[in-house]
């Protein structure tokens, strides 16, 4: 009887789970924007304050333990608050923060070493004409971080009351955050793909990458079949509309891949962006010109089917498409990073040109959602895909104008570094081989050693799994939807302190844990 009664309780828990993650309509476009501007602000913080520490003291932070106390409460504690208890007034946290590190700047500004006090045009014409480091751009290393630990927010922070149920998954139309953080994932693999960073890619190689590409899926693959059986095993509440009865994003990742190394083995990959197109405008086409709308919406019946493999995982299925296209044109997005920039000018150039890009496919946005359709994370149309691209954009470009502020603001205090961010590099003029031979060298280095972002960088994938294996722990001990907020925020920061902590660790010991 105990038994029965312990299963019942199980079973309505978990359909209480799934409701309250279920039928929502998401946010408004401005309130995601400036949302996406937090991460920015706060790894600008977290540099002034570096910065700051090194003018007071005259050496760098070297203590491990306080590296990463001050990294988790300046880079991550304030965007867990942000999706919570402070998202009432979310429109004033960018401002508010902001506002902290204009303070910190000024500080710095003001206390700098009398020796060393040039007149503010000179220090901007001396910043304009500084050389960087063009082997490395920390943009996209933060990028890829902040969008990991932004879905390992989300991920477990949905299941609790304080999180706005706007910020959530939409079902069928609208932009939630939860639906921007699938795509920006995709956007940040294609960034680092092989055929991106492949310097010679010959006919020959182009097939060979595509053999090892498709060994190299198999851990994703791996991912999705044991992520599917212990959900299904534990009777794990799901959201079924998101991807289907057995499919999850593992599976995603690992075909989309497959897919892109195939068609960039046949096409030129310095055309993926024509690729991009023709897949997101042609999928609508099909979407608005037949029945396959209705079908990835209601099923083959017009009843939510999921009789047969197809019904059952239609949503994962058939939004490969606009996830495929969203890839495309990261890659073309992340050809264009790595072009050869070793200069401030060239990067600010570079930051107009993504913002402009970013601001027209807005505008193409307005058009597609005007005349084809609304957003649709579910069925991953043309509007999802640009959508996606034009936020993805705007909160990479955010991180390289944090990282040229920074650049500058260590031109005032000489001898300071901050981790992951860029190293100003002798000009190439001067005989050094490629130009590419950074200043503050040992530091610089010392200080990458301790840093959080490194750290999960190291091991993205793990970070990931973790989080989804920590999450399900949570709900299965705790009963999320009833918690009071004192005890939410405290799970919250204890399963990110975990997480952050154990990634540092393996980081510290230098390991980084691979499957291929």
């Amino acid at each position: 009887m105990f038994v029965i009664s312990e299963e019942k309780r199980r079973m309505s828990q978990k359909h209480l789970k799934e409701a309250f993650i279920s039928n929502l309509n998401g946010t408004n476009l401005l309130e995601i924007s400036l949302g996406l501007s937090l991460a920015p602000l706060c790894l600008l913080c977290r540099g002034l304050l570096l910065i700051l520490y090194y003018l007071h003291y005259g050496k760098p932070l070297s203590s491990r333990k306080y590296s990463l106390l001050l990294d988790f409460l300046v880079l991550v504690s304030p965007l867990v608050f942000s999706c919570t208890v402070l998202s009432p007034i979310i429109f004033f946290m960018p401002s508010i923060i902001a506002a902290f590190c204009a303070g910190i700047f000024s500080k710095i500004y003001s206390q700098r070493k009398h020796e060393t006090r040039v007149p503010f045009r000179q220090i901007v014409q001396e910043f304009q004409k500084t050389y960087l480091d063009p082997e490395y751009i920390p943009a996209i290393t933060v990028f890829r971080v902040y969008v990991n630990v932004l879905t390992s927010i989300s991920i477990l922070a949905v299941d609790f009351p304080q999180y706005p149920r706007r910020y959530a998954k939409a079902e069928t139309y609208g932009t939630g955050v939860m639906d921007l953080g699938v795509g920006a994932y995709i956007f940040g693999n294609a960034l680092v793909c092989p055929e991106v960073r492949q310097k010679s890619y010959v006919m020959q190689s182009k097939f060979s990458s595509l053999a090892r590409q498709f060994f190299s899926i198999w851990p994703l693959i791996f991912l999705g079949v044991g992520r599917l059986l212990s959900i299904k095993s534990i009777e794990y509440h799901e959201h079924t509309s998101e991807y289907g009865v057995h499919w999850n994003f593992f599976f995603t990742l690992a075909f989309v891949r497959l897919a892109a190394s195939l068609l960039l083995a046949i096409f030129p990959k310095n055309k993926s962006w024509i690729i991009a197109i023709n897949l997101a405008v042609l999928y609508q086409l099909i979407l608005n010109t037949t029945s396959l709308k209705m079908f990835i919406l209601h099923g083959s019946n017009g009843r939510d089917s999921r009789v047969g493999f197809l019904n059952a995982n239609r949503e994962g299925l058939l939004s490969l498409f606009g996830y495929l296209a969203i890839y495309m044109a990261s890659v073309q997005v992340g050809l264009c990073l790595l072009k050869c920039r070793n200069s401030v000018k060239g990067w600010i150039e570079a930051a107009r040109f993504l913002l402009l890009t970013a601001l027209v496919l807005f505008l193409f946005l307005h058009v597609s959602q005007a005349h084809a359709d609304l957003v649709s994370r579910r069925m991953a149309n043309l509007s999802y895909c640009i959508w996606v691209l034009a936020h993805c954009l705007t909160f990479f470009t955010w991180f390289v104008v944090t990282d040229l502020m920074l650049v500058f603001t260590k031109l005032l205090v000489k001898g300071s570094s901050v981790p992951c961010c860029w190293n100003v590099v002798k000009p190439p003029n001067t005989g050094t081989k490629h130009g590419t031979e950074a200043v503050p060298t040992g530091k610089e280095g010392k200080l990458a050693r301790i840093c959080l972002i490194s750290a999960i960088n190291k091991n993205q994938l793990l970070f990931f799994l973790l989080a989804n294996v920590m999450t399900g722990t949570v709900n299965i001990l705790i009963d999320t939807i009833h918690s009071k907020t004192a005890f939410t925020l405290c799970i919250l920061h204890l399963y990110m302190f975990f997480n952050c902590l154990i990634m540092y660790i393996l980081h510290a010991k230098n390991i980084v844990l691979k499957f291929w």
